[in-house]
């Protein structure tokens, strides 16, 4: 298997969630492709738009806590 020919959910898929699962992460405490913000906000004169939001690809809960 090549890595380098590998998409990034592939990768996520084969390395990195079994990583998780084997240092000990319960699924329950894993999200995938989170949004953390909403975007910021971009005004120009009277027009007010919102830039891209920001995405985790993995966050890492303990209770109701993400890690920082």
């Amino acid at each position: 298997m090549n890595k380098q020919n590998l998409s990034e959910d592939d990768t996520s898929a084969k390395f990195i969630t079994p990583a998780l699962y084997r240092a000990g992460w319960a699924e329950a405490a894993i999200r995938r492709q989170v949004a953390f913000t909403s975007g910021r906000i971009i005004v120009r004169g009277k027009l007010v738009t919102r830039g891209k939001a920001k995405r985790a690809d993995y966050v890492l809960y303990i209770g109701h806590f993400p890690l920082p």
